[in-house]
């Protein structure tokens, strides 16, 4: 089956701080994990439903975060 979703886990953080700190620094929205209950806390969901010129261009800028 194929979903358009990526999970990304951040232990020790919480899914809120995570998302400001993605929104803040890359300009990237994502969907907070705890938003879909307990279990989610500590990850955030990325979307690949936008054209994939715009799925690229949020994969630079997540690179960019790790630098």
């Amino acid at each position: 089956m194929h979903a358009p979703y990526v999970w990304v886990h951040f232990p020790g953080r919480n899914s809120w701080d995570v998302f400001s700190d993605i929104l803040e620094k890359s300009h990237v929205v994502t969907t907070l994990g705890s938003g879909f209950g307990p279990a989610g806390e500590g990850f955030v969901r990325v979307s690949a439903f936008r054209p994939r010129s715009i799925v690229l261009e949020a994969c630079r800028r997540f690179k960019e975060l790790r630098k």
